[in-house]
């Protein structure tokens, strides 16, 4: 029994006649009658009343019919699902990152890949890089956005784009006034950083930015969130650096602005991370979506844009 014989069957009851089933499917009237008679044969069920007139589907016909149109139909569903799958149309994602999903470019991206493939079921994890890196290759993570580099073994990386470093301030901080703040009119401050990822690339950035010799800036580590460190700042207890995205998420007493040196704002780079052997379809989409939106420029941090407007609180 053969796909392609069940569907003669069909055609023949849906055209009422061997012939007009044959010309339809473009194949001899012989071979069609031929071999549904066979079939019938082999399943032991007459299907078919014959006449001169043509012919009609009998009662054990009809059921047989039934049933084979919902096999079929079942059929072209696994097919269209399985090719569904392969090109990345469904399935899942498993998405890891530990900065932030209130603005900037990884929320845009998520937003862009959700309006493409809609049916992509997209998992997001929120860990420490350690953990991540874990992850992918556990492959419980098919792709992980990470601040700075992230060569491992095993792995393919893309650099992706470049996000402005800001400073949290107090909203009566003596800087508030000030549109753009300057490295140096950091000097004295003390900087509150979570022992979290990216404290530590965030705490570089403040010793290549500030430190002397016989000097280093004043930083305290807290085991809080990002979002704990921004509530520290808000009760004048130091400031703090974060990425641009973390502007999105507005706090009360919190303010926020650009930190420029005479090369201009500061900024932190951020990379994509995944098993060199993950063959996940809907990872590759994603990979596919990030080229697009990030190619490579001659700095390799994207374009710099001009001042960011951060907008103050309302009082």
């Amino acid at each position: 029994m053969e796909l392609r014989h069940l569907r003669y069957v069909i055609e023949a009851a849906e055209r009422g006649s061997f012939r007009k089933a044959a010309d339809s499917l473009a194949v001899q009237q012989s071979n069609l009658s031929r071999r549904i008679r066979a079939l019938e044969e082999q399943i032991g069920i007459k299907l078919f009343e014959r006449t001169n007139g043509g012919v009609r589907p009998t009662p054990a016909g009809r059921e047989f019919l039934d049933g084979v149109r919902r096999t079929l139909a079942d059929l072209q569903s696994a097919i269209d699902n399985a090719k569904a799958v392969s090109h990345g149309k469904v399935g899942h994602l498993a998405i890891g990152f530990y900065t932030s999903l209130s603005a900037g470019n990884l929320r845009a991206s998520l937003i862009d890949y959700t309006g493409r493939f809609p049916e992509v079921q997209i998992s997001i994890v929120e860990e420490s890089r350690s953990r991540l890196c874990a992850g992918i290759h556990s492959g419980t993570i098919d792709v992980a956005i990470l601040t700075g580099e992230a060569p491992l073994n095993d792995t393919r990386s893309m650099t992706l784009w470049g996000e402005r470093v800001v400073v949290a301030l107090p909203e009566d901080h003596r800087l508030a006034a000030n549109e753009i703040i300057y490295w140096t009119d950091l000097k004295r401050e003390r900087f509150l950083l979570s022992k979290r990822d990216p404290g530590s690339e965030f705490q570089n950035i403040l010793i290549s930015k500030l430190a002397s010799p016989g000097e280093l800036p004043d930083v305290v580590r807290h085991d809080v969130s990002v979002e704990n460190i921004r509530g520290l700042v808000g009760m004048g207890r130091g400031v703090t650096l974060m990425c641009e995205a973390c502007v999105g998420a507005s706090h009360d007493g919190v303010i926020y602005r650009e930190v420029y040196d005479g090369n201009g704002a500061t900024r932190i780079g951020y990379s994509a991370l995944w098993e060199h052997s993950n063959d996940n379809p809907a990872l590759r989409n994603f990979i596919r979506l990030l080229e697009e939106r990030c190619p490579p420029v001659a700095d390799g941090n994207g374009p710099r844009g001009g001042v960011l407007k951060i907008p103050d609180p309302s009082p």
